[in-house]
């Protein structure tokens, strides 16, 4: 076998792999211990791998989501800039309806704002200035992230290929103008069962949320790729993630956007060693 095929089939099987793991609800060993030479190149082609195979079957694309715009989670995966991944129609889940974690592995819930884009967006050399001349409205979004990799024991590449740990994303029925707001500026909080388990400010979203759907339209641009009208974009959270598994309620608030609630079913404690807790403002 050459080496682009040997290349090729790399990909192909770590897509298949982590397509299995989302299917079967059965994690597996990181990619990048079964496959070190692994690069990012690599895991966004696993990412697409996946992605096309899901349309394909009749799933539709309704966004994208943006993480790693901390600096110090940028720092521990020794990268310089965020990553991204897709929306498919089948994660956006209605806040009316429980979550069912019967569906998932190891979920974990972030709390950040989600824009709605009124206007085509591409770059390259886009501003947050033009990001929200192009939002239709923004409002507050749960993203429940669940990693297909045992543990959560990801690297960079790990995350990338498994679509940034995309699961969930579960939107409030407040929809705000976003000049209406100071966005770099808003105070967030997530409740578990009506504890305040988190806290944050949207500051620590890239210094702007506008700054990171930027980046990631300058990003896509590169591959001749645009946010579209009616886009949702996740730009990233302000505050760590926590696991769902045992409680029963998640609530997030971000002000001025108001607050998104869901239950959660099928909701037993997980007794096994708990994965890092990510932080992917």
């Amino acid at each position: 076998m050459d080496e682009i095929s040997r290349h090729s089939d790399v990909i192909s099987t770590c897509a298949a792999r982590l397509a299995e793991a989302e299917a079967r609800r059965l994690p597996i060993d990181p990619l990048t211990k079964t496959f070190p030479e692994l690069s990012l190149v690599d895991a966004y082609s696993i990412q697409r791998t996946n992605i096309d195979l899901r349309t394909g079957r009749g799933e539709r694309v309704v966004g994208h989501k943006v993480g790693l715009t901390a600096a110090a989670m940028q720092e521990l995966f020794g990268v310089r800039e965020p990553d991204y991944g897709v929306l498919l129609d089948s994660m956006v889940h209605d806040a009316r309806e429980p979550l069912d974690l019967a569906e998932l592995i190891d979920p974990q819930v972030e709390v950040e704002p989600a824009f709605v884009l009124g206007k085509r967006l591409k770059g390259p050399g886009l501003t947050g200035a033009e990001v929200l001349a192009a939002v239709d409205s923004v409002c507050v979004c749960f993203e429940v992230i669940d990693s297909r990799i045992i543990d959560w024991r990801i690297k960079i590449q790990d995350t990338v290929a498994d679509n940034g740990s995309s699961a969930r994303i579960v939107l409030g029925s407040e929809r705000v103008n976003p000049v209406r707001l100071a966005l770099d500026n808003l105070e967030a909080a997530m409740e578990l069962d009506g504890v305040v388990v988190e806290r944050g400010n949207t500051s620590a979203i890239l210094g702007h949320p506008a700054t990171s759907v930027a980046w990631l339209a300058n990003t896509l641009s590169k591959f001749d790729l645009a946010l579209e009208p009616g886009d949702i974009v996740l730009p990233g959270t302000c505050m760590r993630s926590r696991r769902i598994a045992g409680h029963k309620r998640a609530t997030g608030r971000i002000a001025g956007l108001g607050e998104v609630t869901f239950l959660i079913k099928n909701a037993p404690t997980v007794t096994s060693s708990p994965p890092v807790v990510r932080q992917r403002p």
